[in-house]
């Protein structure tokens, strides 16, 4: 018998797997801690002494309203009450009274001993994993390709790195540690009104399961808004940053109340949304007061009519109300502080975005380190770029060791990208870049730098001392060992002309020095590195001709012996270079010796060259053009 088809059809799709269900986005107070766990560690002894601190408290808390009681026992007998429920009884004695109130007098104490040690063995753990929490932060952001850092706003990273780790800690401390020694006092406190009356403790079942509905109900929200709040702090930051960075212009151009009022826009959305998450918070704080009102009103009539079937005792129903004003006080707290938890919580997702973020340029797993004391360079067949499309296209390029090779061509066509390329800022993404022979996505990023000293049209100086500056360039460089450096790079003269010479602490930027002083400090310590491939790229564009000349001979200093790729638009740095590559659209289309292309009134370098200086021939003779000039197709 032959089996029908469109039978068969639906057994078979019924044994068809089912698809995956996507994996629920892990939660922002997960991933918060997280991010923190792995620095808990180091601090065990300081947590062991915060908790048994806490514990402590959590005992003072429990045994707190005991003395109430047996008082109010004994005060009902003196007064001829009857109590039937079996239990200890003290006689209202002056010993009786004086001996209960020392117990309340001794268990204030121990809590606020206790409250002392715990608040503060949290709060140096607080502060010890914020701090530690900010440096690794720093070290990861340190560590990202320049592709994360073109697309990132470094006011945003600012906010994360500082504001956002702050409040992780501030919060921690402040409502995350007290909430847990609360809530640890409401399961126990819930166990002893169990044994006390378990039809009055149902009431503080219902109390939790209430709050419990009311908060996931507000929580939602309220984060929301909170995470909303933090990113508009986050544009503002930047804003900021870019304005201050800025202001020479901003000024110049008048555009302050421009930009002041763009920024008070921003600066009004992002007060709209922390005055909603404050709101929400408000309105669950409210909804809780009245919730342990009602929680509390419900047990004084209940425990009122238990005392009158004498099922508890007065002294009894003391301890649950008591119980019930310190075991509802997490619920309060939790209203109170929700808000601020979700804040917290949303500056923790920022601190776990920064930290999760990848860079593009992994490390092998058994990555070599370089080791070349004259290393060549060769780019074969290398396509490249910064953002989504490639700048470079196929270049296949050789720079023999001591070589000195300029790279000319117009903006935008990719002389920047091929520097990146041999500093391992980006890697390629067809073909390989090799320097000592060693492609550099299997050796160590670190070893791959120490062979390069990069000099750029505006040299990065910090805010610390000349000599720290130039120490940069080797750390374990001696002092004598800078003094020679500087002298090298033509900057010991004015250096020590400073208010205090080489400790002079140089101000932000180091704007109190002019641009020539400024580039050679940045050439002394390129000299102190001692790499055997030296990067130039503008390093004399905007210096005045006396500062440029002498920048000029302290680069010759540096570049002398190695290994040296010049990114210039200055004719005199093209021309004393050995070999000149024009680019053009991310491809090589000149390459040649600097003489050997001005005798080519037809290459793009003898033109370029016969418009920065009209006096240069336009064709010096001699030599066949076509032999001349070798044009990369």
């Amino acid at each position: 018998m032959s089996a029908n088809p469109s039978h068969a059809s639906p057994a078979r799709s019924s044994r068809r797997p089912r698809p995956a269900r996507p994996a629920r986005p892990e939660s922002g107070l997960r991933r918060t801690l997280r991010c923190v766990r792995p620095h808990l560690r180091g601090h065990r002894w300081l947590m062991a002494g915060g908790f048994s601190a806490l514990a402590f408290d959590v005992v003072f808390r429990l045994v707190e309203p005991w003395p109430v009681k047996l008082v109010v026992d004994a005060v009902s007998r003196a007064l001829g009450a009857t109590l039937h429920k079996p239990g200890p009884s003290l006689d209202a004695s002056v010993q009786t009274l004086v001996l209960c109130g020392a117990f309340v007098v001794a268990i204030a104490l121990g809590r606020a001993v206790a409250n002392y040690w715990s608040a503060i063995c949290f709060a140096l753990i607080g502060s010890r994993v914020a701090a530690d929490l900010r440096a690794r932060a720093f070290r990861h952001v340190q560590s990202l390709s320049m592709r994360h850092h073109t697309r990132a706003s470094t006011g945003d990273t600012v906010q994360r790195l500082v504001g956002d780790v702050s409040r992780l800690q501030e919060v921690a401390v402040t409502a995350g540690l007290p909430l847990l020694g609360n809530t640890i006092t409401l399961v126990l406190m819930t166990g002893i009104l169990l044994w006390l009356d378990p039809l009055l403790s149902l009431v503080v079942f219902l109390a939790g399961g209430v709050f419990a509905l009311l908060s996931r109900a507000s929580s939602g929200p309220i984060t929301a808004a909170a995470g909303s709040s933090r990113k508009g702090e986050g544009h503002l930051a930047t804003t900021a940053a870019q304005t201050l960075g800025a202001i020479r212009e901003v000024q110049a151009y008048g555009l302050e109340d421009t930009i002041s009022s763009g920024f008070r826009k921003s600066n009004q959305a992002t007060l709209g949304t922390g005055v909603a998450a404050l709101r929400l918070a408000a309105g669950l704080e409210r909804r809780t007061d009245v919730l342990i009102g009602i929680a509390t009103a419900v047990v004084l009539a209940g425990g009122g009519w238990r005392v009158l079937e004498h099922a508890i005792t007065p002294g009894d129903l003391v301890v649950f109300l008591m119980y019930l004003k310190t075991g509802m006080k997490p619920l309060k707290d939790l209203a109170k502080q929700t808000g601020r938890i979700a804040r917290a919580t949303a500056s923790g997702e920022r601190v776990a975005d920064l930290l999760e973020a990848q860079t593009d340029l992994p490390e092998a797993p058994h990555a070599r380190r370089l080791d070349s004391a004259r290393p060549d360079i060769v780019l074969d067949n290398v396509s490249a770029g910064h953002g989504a499309g490639p700048v470079l296209h196929g270049i296949s390029l050789t720079i023999p060791a001591g070589e000195h090779l300029a790279v000319l061509g117009p903006s935008g066509a990719g002389k920047s990208t091929l520097a990146s390329l041999v500093l391992r800022m980006i890697d390629p993404s067809t073909g390989s870049v090799r320097v000592g022979g060693e492609d550099l996505r299997g050796l160590t990023i670190a070893s791959v730098r120490s062979h390069v000293s990069i000099l750029l049209q505006d040299s990065v100086l910090f805010g610390t001392s000349v000599r720290d500056n130039i120490r940069f360039g080797r750390l374990d460089a001696t002092d004598a060992e800078i003094e020679e450096a500087a002298v090298l790079a033509q900057a010991d003269g004015f250096i020590r002309a400073l208010p205090d010479g080489y400790d002079t602490v140089l101000g932000e930027a180091a704007k109190d020095l002019s641009g020539g002083q400024r580039q050679r400090i940045a050439i002394a310590r390129a000299v102190l590195r001692q790499a055997p491939i030296v990067i130039l790229d503008e390093a004399t564009a905007g210096l005045d001709p006396v500062s440029r000349n002498a920048v000029l001979q302290a680069l010759d200093t540096l570049t002398r012996g190695r290994t040296s790729i010049t990114i210039t638009h200055d004719a005199h740095s093209a021309r004393s270079c050995d070999r000149i590559i024009w680019l053009e659209h991310g491809r090589v289309v000149e390459t040649g010796r600097p003489d050997d292309l001005l005798r080519d009134s037809g290459s793009r370098f003898a033109q370029w060259m016969a418009d920065q200086d009209p006096g240069v021939p336009d064709r010096p003779g001699g030599v066949d053009q076509g032999e001349a000039r070798q044009v990369v197709p």
